[in-house]
């Protein structure tokens, strides 16, 4: 059985990224699930002279082994004024510093949503071009527009979203 870990680069307690992330994950067949939690893995802000006198805090060497264990990734990306979250960029920052490479070529399902109509669209742009870069495989990418109009108990109720979401997971299913 295919492990999959998903996740969303946000910390809110309510994260609307995290509902869509263990929504898509849920999907995939035939693999066992892991959602993580970024509240679960406090960081320090990095800063090169925190990491020469504390070195590399061990939050972030256990969410990479979360990644370099797993046989893919689920994630959905928080927008924040266009860009990631604080949290999320964060824990990027500190998990690069151990391995440039940090998402292992892990096929990766990215998505995005936000209250707003355009979804998150903007953050999801960035992490597209970025994540490359940084060992990223990015398989399928989803953006949920007006979060609240589209998503309710847990699932998309636009039949139209809710079809591309899963031919997403279907294309990310298939590089497992």
């Amino acid at each position: 059985m295919k492990k999959v870990i998903a996740f969303a680069g946000s910390n809110s307690k309510n994260s609307i990224n995290k509902q869509l992330a263990t929504y898509a994950a849920s999907l995939v067949e035939g693999a066992e699930l892991t959602v993580l939690d970024l509240n679960d893995f406090e960081l320090p802000l990095y800063g090169i002279d925190y990491e020469q006198e504390h070195g590399i805090p061990k939050n972030a060497q256990k969410f990479l082994d979360y990644i370099k264990s797993s046989d893919g990734i689920v994630l959905s990306l928080a927008e924040h004024n266009g860009a990631y979250a604080t949290v999320f960029k964060n824990i990027f920052d500190w998990m690069s510093r151990i391995d440039g490479k940090l998402w292992s070529e892990k096929p990766m399902l990215l998505m995005a949503t936000s209250p707003g109509a355009r979804g998150g669209a903007t953050v999801l742009e960035v992490a597209k071009g970025r994540f490359p870069y940084m060992g990223g495989n990015i398989v399928a990418t989803f953006s949920l527009p007006s979060f609240g109009q589209n998503f309710s108990e847990g699932k998309i109720t636009n039949e139209e979203l809710n079809n591309a979401l899963l031919g997403g997971v279907k294309q990310f299913e298939t590089s497992l």
